[in-house]
Formats: structure tokens, C-alpha cells, sequence
């Protein structure tokens, strides 16, 4: 059984910082992608960023330059180091993994709010 618990989410200030991260835990065998999402209020899904296996990683083009995505193997997480935030970054974050145990599939974390006040 997989579980993904995030961290690290709260109240800002516009132009202040967060780090989010997000630990897997329990039978892995290896991860491949991880990324974060978000969701804004009354909004869909969207992809905020994402990084290989490789350290290949990519950013919707509203983040580009303000935040960073990091993987430990070591340990399982990914991280989302958001600087210069805006109001319009306000939402719920979600991590994602592609994890192999005896099968591979997705699995999402519960989810960590962060609000941006201008």
C-alpha cells in the first residue's frame, strides 16, 4: 500500500515564498515521474510542474521562472519551491507519482492549501 502525504502549504504574503513537499511511503519498488498540481477555487486541475526520473522537468508557463521542482530519490519526495508568489497562485496543490510496486499506476497526494493575499 502507497501513501503520498504533503507538507508545507499556508497563508502568504504576495512576493513571499513557500516550499511544498510530498513523501511516498510504503512497498515501492521505483518511482518514475512525480509533478504538482493545482487546483484553484471553482477552477479545474491544471499541471504546475513536472520532473523524469532523469531530472528532466517542465513548467506551465505561469511559473516559469518563480518555481522550482525537485526530487529526492533517496527519500521519495518531490518538492515545489514557489518564490514571488502572486495572488493567482492561490489553490489546492497536489503531488503526483508514477510508482511501481507490483504494478505501476498514479498516486496522488490529499492535497495542501495555499493562499496568496495581496
Amino acid at each position: 500500500q502507497v501513501q503520498l502525504v504533503e507538507s508545507g502549504g499556508g497563508l502568504v504574503q504576495a512576493g513571499g515564498s513557500l516550499r511544498l513537499s510530498c513523501a511516498a511511503s510504503g512497498s515501492i519498488f521505483s518511482i518514475n515521474a512525480m509533478g504538482w498540481y493545482r487546483q484553484p477555487p471553482g477552477k479545474q486541475r491544471e499541471l504546475v510542474a513536472g520532473i523524469t526520473s532523469g531530472g528532466s522537468t517542465n513548467y506551465a508557463d505561469s511559473v516559469k521562472g518563480r518555481f522550482t521542482i525537485s526530487r529526492d530519490n533517496a527519500k521519495n519526495t518531490v518538492y515545489l519551491q514557489m518564490n514571488s508568489l502572486k495572488p493567482e497562485d492561490t489553490a489546492v496543490y497536489y503531488c503526483k507519482m508514477s510508482i511501481s510496486t507490483w504494478s505501476r499506476r498514479d498516486y496522488w497526494g490529499q492535497g495542501t492549501q495555499v493562499t496568496v493575499s495581496s
